[in-house]
């Protein structure tokens, strides 16, 4: 699998930070919301049970998750839709940009000044979709042949280690039963999400391109309506 370079270390590292400053609760919100759609109970939608762990992963007050919840019931809330925008950045790379968004007539010009202003562009309908494949992605904090085994084991469709974690992948459908799996197993478990992996990936090696690629992936990543920003660039220059 492609798609697990320098930006997903970043991404993962900025999360973090931004978790700290609560910049990431309106993002996670949005995605409780929209979980929430098709149940509210956590126990019977895996979707929403997820949203809710990486809300806690992200010490989201418990109250401001309890809320989330409440917008899909609540008749005076704006409705969120669900948008993913295709584009291509700087070296010819192709973005994907995930949105939960209750107007998009703001987050659109948003998100394509965000791309000019950085060397990007937005792409036709379908031009960069087809380059990627929706897969559930798990990170799991463990190292080593055996641990590989027992995720395999789990139900994945492969697992690559990367530094001092394990990337899972999986099929969509089964993003959940396979997490649940590998915890079972006494295996930690970081992160869970679905994510759009690029099936081949286009090697960024100038050191001028790959500060052009991430700065426009950044800007991306800075709005709020972003939930989530992948690509098919492979980061390999030196830190």
């Amino acid at each position: 699998m492609s798609g697990h370079s320098k930006w997903s270390t970043i991404k993962r590292e900025k999360g973090a930070k931004d978790a700290k400053r609560g910049a990431v609760f309106t993002k996670i919100g949005n995605q409780i919301a929209i979980a929430a759609r098709s149940g509210a109970d956590p126990s019977m939608n895996s979707s929403l049970a997820l949203a809710i762990e990486k809300a806690k992963q992200a010490n989201m007050p418990v109250a401001n998750i309890q809320r989330a919840i409440d917008r899909v019931s609540d008749k005076n809330a704006a409705q969120l839709e669900e948008i993913a925008y295709e584009a291509m950045g700087p070296g010819g790379v192709g973005i994907i940009i995930e949105v939960a968004t209750d107007n998009k007539n703001r987050t659109f010009p948003d998100v394509r000044t965000a791309l000019t202003k950085n060397g990007g562009r937005i792409a036709d309908a379908g031009s960069v979709m087809f380059q990627f494949t929706r897969k559930g992605v798990i990170n799991v904090a463990a190292t080593g042949e055996d641990a590989l085994l027992m995720i395999l084991d789990a139900g994945a469709e492969d697992a690559v280690e990367e530094g001092d974690e394990i990337i899972v992948y999986t099929d969509q459908k089964d993003l959940a039963k396979v997490r649940t799996a590998i915890v079972e197993a006494g295996l930690e478990v970081t992160g869970a999400e679905l994510q759009y992996v690029a099936n081949n990936s286009i090697p960024i090696t100038e050191e001028e391109v790959a500060a052009k690629v991430l700065k426009v992936l950044d800007a991306l990543d800075d709005l709020d309506d972003v939930t989530n920003v992948h690509t098919n660039a492979d980061i390999q220059t030196e830190e």
